[in-house]
């Protein structure tokens, strides 16, 4: 008889595991979905990053070719200024002496500033310098063009001296 008692006793305790087996398995499943769906999301995560970091280096990359075609047009319009400067130069030696100065001001950012609000200073700058450099070449051929002006009103006021004298020196001549 005792075996008959046990038996019953037996097959509830393993119909009792067996429930629990198949309640940690539903848990473990749960998990498992749980799991699933924290991945993809992590992926997705993972993925909307690389794609604002490579847009965020594009936009570096252009930045920086923007600044360096900035510096080449500045070189050159500072060279533009060399030349013109040289021009005005001689001329005054022969009409008049004056000086030409230019000012030019930058602004130092604070030490850690992130590296694309540099960029666009350094671009900010080099574009006020070209601007600048670009001005004073306008002054500069005004200038140029008001000496060369004076200098064509020297000339014909002394050929019209020249040939008065000519013409006193004939008369003199004449008398003679």
């Amino acid at each position: 008889m005792k075996l008959g008692v046990l038996y019953p006793r037996k097959l509830t305790s393993c119909e009792g595991r067996a429930g629990t087996g198949r309640s940690n398995t539903m848990n473990n499943e749960v998990e498992i979905e749980e799991m699933d769906k924290h991945t993809r999301e992590a992926r997705k995560v993972g993925s909307d990053n690389e794609m604002k970091y490579d847009n965020l280096a594009r936009s570096l990359a252009t930045m920086e070719e923007e600044l360096k075609r900035s510096d080449e047009r500045v070189k050159k319009a500072e060279e533009k200024v060399a030349l013109i400067e040289d021009e005005l130069h001689s001329i005054g030696e022969n009409q008049k002496q004056f000086e030409i100065s230019e000012e030019r001001a930058r602004k130092r950012e604070e030490k850690y500033q992130e590296k694309i609000k540099e960029i666009n200073t350094k671009l900010k700058i080099a574009e006020s310098r070209a601007e600048y450099a670009e001005m004073n070449i306008s002054k500069l051929h005004l200038k140029i063009d008001d000496l060369e002006d004076e200098i064509i009103r020297e000339k014909i006021k002394i050929n019209t001296v020249s040939v008065e004298l000519d013409n006193t020196f004939k008369e003199i001549l004449s008398k003679y």
